[in-house]
């Protein structure tokens, strides 16, 4: 998996997508939103994540609403 800043990942197991912010060999610092607004920053293992990947089609339904 070749992973860049900006990328939308989650973790294997489930859970809410992740931003990538930096990747170091076989870490990726993630950030992403809590339900209250909160940022959080984790350095994860790059085999405990799967790249999401985007839907354009959804992306040009909500352009349109």
């Amino acid at each position: 998996m070749d992973l860049k800043a900006g990328d939308v990942v989650m973790l294997k197991s489930g859970g809410q997508p992740l931003t990538v912010a930096e990747v170091k060999q076989d870490e990726v610092l993630c950030l992403w939103m809590g339900m209250e607004g909160d940022l959080f920053r984790e350095t994860l293992p790059l085999a405990t994540l799967v790249q999401v990947e985007e839907d354009e089609e959804d992306d040009e339904d909500e352009e349109e609403e």
